[in-house]
């Protein structure tokens, strides 16, 4: 099938980097013992990690307790996933590897999404960050944001919304803070840049060309819970294709463009964005939604409007994916409710290449590094010694007709 050329597997040799080693402390134990499926809405709550600076639950007090329904932190605690005994011991090999573009080259096709991880030192304690695929930074912005007003985060029936407001120090202080520790990593380090104009996408990635650390680029043009700039990018094709053309030209580290799903048809904007000269592409955001306040006085956010996350949105980041593989060439990353090896599966069956673990990292941060290990398996299992096997197997022979076609009223 056509989807199945998007995986490029690294036959040569890996490119050098000084790895930086870390002792695994103890900090919680996965959502029912190590399927990655997250505990039921009753799960009692345990100490928070260090969460992202203005992303996650530990960070204020109004988003202490909000993690979304079914995805709770377990109470037990247990070290994150090690070197795996089998492999150590000379397992047949399995090549996870997955080229996005521009020599970037993953060793494996599971990243962490951006503004769930931080800048990646934050859950270093926590999970063994050199055995990611990819660490996607927080949004990055080209002076510094204080984000909205809270109450920013609350959680809903399988998720939970957000309205950070991109809250971030500019990229000057991420590169003077960051960039000397992701050059030290074996693990490459995708930067999330986000903008209220063109100019200002331009200008971040101008600065972070050449950084050393620095492995590439997220453009985020669809954050839904910023006044200006992000959003109306991702919705309009001209204004996709326009910034990732400025970019593109701005810049020549790999460049990801990642998609909304506030639009009724993502096909023609991501055949715009894959023409202006992305590498990849990130599927989805998160979708617009809103909550009350328990009295039902007005909203609850204090931006009115945030991103929805989590299991929820599943079922449409896994349509918009499976949608977008059937009209683009370029690599596809998935996001969205990624909990499980059976979310992985079904991403790499729609399409994607790589998957981006997110929402569920705050209840479970060794979730990615697990999954990592549970595709190895089923590569196993299966007799393959590659997961490129598994990508686009679900898609159709011919592109069918996009969603968008009477699909609410069909019986």
């Amino acid at each position: 099938m056509k989807a199945k050329k998007r995986v490029i597997t690294s036959g040569g040799a890996k490119p050098k980097r000084t790895p930086t080693v870390r002792k695994i402390k103890p900090a919680w134990v996965g959502p029912t013992g190590g399927t990655g499926r997250p505990p039921g809405p009753g799960s009692p709550p345990a100490t928070r990690p260090p969460a992202p600076s203005g992303a996650g639950p530990a960070s204020r007090p109004d988003v202490a307790a909000a993690t979304g329904p079914g995805l709770r932190p377990a109470s037990r605690p247990s070290v994150g996933p090690g070197p795996r005994p089998d492999i150590a011991a000379g397992a047949p090999a399995v090549d996870l590897s997955v080229d996005l573009g521009r020599g970037l080259v993953l060793e494996n096709p599971v990243l962490v999404a951006s503004g769930t991880f931080g800048y990646g030192v934050e859950y270093g304690e926590v999970v063994d960050v050199e055995r990611l695929g990819a660490i996607c930074c927080k949004g990055t912005t080209l002076r510094p944001r204080a984000g909205n007003p809270p109450p920013r985060v609350t959680e809903t029936p399988g998720g939970m919304l957000n309205s950070i407001g991109l809250q971030n120090p500019g990229v000057e202080a991420v590169i003077e803070k960051y960039a000397g520790i992701w050059a030290g990593w074996h693990v490459p380090v995708i930067v999330n840049v986000a903008g209220e104009s063109i100019d200002d996408y331009v200008g971040v990635v101008r600065r972070l060309d050449g950084v050393a650390g620095v492995a590439g680029v997220e453009l985020n043009i669809s954050c839904p819970n910023v006044g200006k700039g992000g959003l109306q990018f991702a919705i309009d094709r001209d204004a996709a294709a326009a910034v990732t053309r400025a970019v593109r030209a701005a810049t020549d580290l790999p460049l990801i463009v990642k998609l909304s799903p506030n639009v009724p048809d993502i096909r023609p904007i991501a055949r715009a964005i894959a023409d202006a000269g992305a590498d990849a592409l990130s599927a989805v955001n998160t979708l617009s939604g809103m909550a009350l306040r328990p009295d039902r006085t007005g909203p609850l956010l204090g931006n009115v409007y945030g991103g929805l996350s989590g299991p929820a949105i599943k079922p449409v980041a896994l349509r918009i994916v499976y949608e977008v593989a059937q009209v683009v060439e370029i690599p596809i990353v998935a996001i969205g409710g990624v909990t499980s090896i059976d979310d992985v599966l079904d991403y790499l069956a729609a399409g994607a290449v790589a998957v981006q673990v997110g929402t569920a990292v705050f209840a479970d941060p060794v979730l990615p590094v697990r999954l990592v290990d549970e595709l190895r398996d089923v590569c196993l299992a299966r007799g393959l010694t590659s997961h490129a096997a598994l990508v686009g197997t679900a898609l159709p022979r011919r592109p069918v007709p996009p969603s968008v076609k009477g699909a609410e009223y069909r019986p």
